[in-house]
């Protein structure tokens, strides 16, 4: 179908608002602003995107990327309809804020409309243009921003769009997967009820439900989060743990701050993750062929449902009523779904620098662990279907690396530019199979140059997590698979000799030499004077030392592997990054001059502008 035909059959199914959203398939669509004004649809292949964008103005449109949210350092496309004819122009943003057109223009017009209030505008660009002044789009996290103004583009540029902008952070090459439920299937909620948020920078709130009595196995294949209006910057996450079964019904209506000295003891038996969900994400649906089992003597009766408020601004008289709805259906899936929490295992020996740049944990999931619980529980392997990645404020890049026999496979999961008030499960394009022997490395990488002091691994935002929770199926025993650098040798980094012996305080006392004196260990990295060379150096040997293996089944049985101490694998041999248009590009121009000299003036010309 031409350019002029799709235009024809766009008029012919314009609705009031002006598109027809079915005739050009677009897999995707998002509303980016809280009134409903600017809407976008989007599809992609290997190499494109196409964008249609539809909003409520007569004047031009502004859609861009950027790698803050912040309009400095912006790619941006302005686009419209002025007196019936349509314009796409390709911009870019320099470190002033000041906008520049691009000398070399990307996007393609697909098709435009307006009426008396809307403009609707479709246009594609390459993933990879190769162009500096555009932005590659990838997997990672995408901060998408708009704009808008009531005037078309006059010959000095676009005037100011005022308060017509914002910004949302997508993953626009998300797989395409079924997000909606039959109609019609049954759902129950876990939702708190008015529950007093704190006056403080992090709260943990628990709450104990049991799951309905189902007389049969049925499976959950969708949940949703229900984040009660208006506080959907305060709740940043939400954990579901399975407890012990044989709870007294008499504490289900217990809500108490988690990991509070005088919580109650049935707490303490909900160790198991059942599901996560973090700030930005929106439902989850399983996969057509696995669900989440409840109903059998292995599947969760009571729930422990765990809600991390973030409150930096510490607001008073604050309640909340947020949770989950989970849906759930007699018609059985062929496979059982579960989780499995790996990274660096949460402690305050998951310590951070201050003033670095980049400094890199890394969580292990053993070839040890999954040699012992597979080979027990499903020889042929486990399939991953989805990823969530963690970590807090000074968290700028997370990866899952995947290894068998210490070579490594393509990732399993990626975000380079990761965005901590957006984190949700990404679905894996392909699902990954995971053999006895393998292991797995989840990769933080942080910035903490506004940082005077260590941050340390914790539950407060400002402390820090490096975790990703993976589903796949079918269910096997294992729970938790993660390490922890020992704390012997960061201590010896900064000089400790001795700490006091029996250990009676946490953190626990520091006895030589002099200068560290009856300081805790904390205060003592707090005290060292650390500078970006030391910063560094910390790092290296870190990444190097022993590791504590966690290794943890359902509820509070371990695998043997569990307390033992490994040392880093000895990787053979490191996975290459994926290759695009643009590093095809770069070799071939590398390998010019090397072309000259053996064809001189007969290298055909029309060549050049691809180089």
């Amino acid at each position: 179908m031409s350019r002029l035909e799709r235009a024809r059959a766009l008029l012919v199914c314009l609705s009031a608002l002006g598109f027809c959203a079915t005739l050009h398939a677009f897999k995707h669509a998002a509303t980016l602003d809280p009134e409903g004004k600017y809407r976008i649809r989007w599809r992609w292949d290997d190499s494109a995107i196409t964008f249609e964008v539809e909003v409520e103005t007569r004047g031009y449109v502004g859609l861009g990327f950027s790698t803050t949210g912040a309009m400095a350092l912006s790619d941006l496309l302005i686009a419209g309809v002025d007196r019936g004819k349509p314009y796409v122009q390709d911009y870019h943003v320099d470190s002033n804020r000041k906008v520049h057109r691009d000398p070399e223009q990307n996007y393609r017009l697909e098709y435009a409309m307006e009426n008396s209030t809307h403009t609707v505008l479709a246009f594609s660009r390459l993933l990879h243009t190769c162009d500096t002044n555009d932005k590659a789009i990838t997997e990672s996290t995408v901060r998408v921003i708009w704009a808008y103004h009531s005037e078309d583009v006059g010959p000095s540029g676009p005037k100011y769009h005022g308060t017509n902008r914002g910004r949302k952070s997508m993953r626009l090459l998300e797989p395409t997967t079924a997000r909606n439920v039959p109609a019609g299937t049954q759902f129950f909620n876990l939702q708190n009820t008015d529950v007093p948020v704190p006056s403080k920078d992090t709260t943990y709130w628990c709450q104990l439900f049991k799951i309905p009595d189902v007389q049969k196995k049925h499976h959950i294949i969708r949940i949703e989060p229900l984040i009660q209006r208006g506080h959907e910057n305060l709740v940043h996450h939400i954990l579901l743990y399975q407890c012990d079964s044989g709870l007294n019904e008499t504490e289900l209506d217990l809500g108490h701050e988690c990991y509070h000295p005088n919580m109650p003891d049935s707490f303490l038996t909900c160790e198991t993750v059942v599901f996560a969900w973090a700030i930005g994400g929106e439902g989850f649906t399983y996969p057509p062929h696995a669900g989440l089992s409840i109903g059998t003597s292995i599947d969760p009766v009571y729930v422990l449902m765990e809600v991390h408020y973030d409150n930096p601004a510490l607001q008073q008289g604050v309640v909340d009523s947020s949770g989950l709805r989970l849906y759930y259906t007699p018609t059985l899936r062929r496979y059982d779904a579960s989780v499995i929490e790996m990274g660096v295992w949460v402690s305050l020996y998951h310590m951070l620098p201050p003033g670095l740049q980049e400094y890199v944990s890394e969580g292990h999931c053993t070839q040890e662990c999954l040699q012992e619980s597979l080979d027990q529980e499903m020889p042929s392997g486990i399939r991953v279907f989805a990823v969530l990645m963690h970590s807090h404020l000074a968290g700028r890049a997370i990866r899952v690396r995947h290894f068998r026999n210490q070579e490594e496979l393509p990732h399993l999961a990626q975000d380079d530019e990761f965005d901590f008030n957006f984190q949700e499960f990404q679905y894996l394009t392909q699902e990954r199979l995971l053999l006895p022997g393998d292991s797995l490395i989840t990769e933080c990488k942080y910035n903490t140059r506004g940082r005077k002091n260590m941050t340390w691994g914790g539950l407060s935002t400002r402390d820090e997590m490096c975790l990703s929770y993976l589903l796949y199926y079918p269910r096997v025993n294992l729970a938790r698979c993660e390490s922890l650098p020992e704390i012997t040798g960061q201590l010896k980094f900064i000089g400790v000799k001795k700490i006091q012996i029996p250990v009676t305080t946490w953190p626990f006392i520091i006895k030589s030499p002099k200068r560290y004196s009856n300081l805790s260990f904390t205060e003592a990295m707090d005290k060292f004077k650390w500078s970006k060379k030391r910063g560094k150096a910390f790092n290296e040997m870190v990444l190097r030392l022993p590791m504590n293996v966690r290794c943890s089944k359902r509820g509070q049985e371990e695998w043997s592997i569990q307390g033992t101490i490994v040392s880093p694998p000895e990787i053979k041999s490191e996975a290459r990054p994926p290759t695009t248009p643009c590093s095809a590009a770069t070799k071939l121009s590398a390998t010019l001059p090397f072309l000259l000299l053996f064809f001189g003036s007969s290298l055909p010309t029309h060549l050049s502008p691809w180089l």
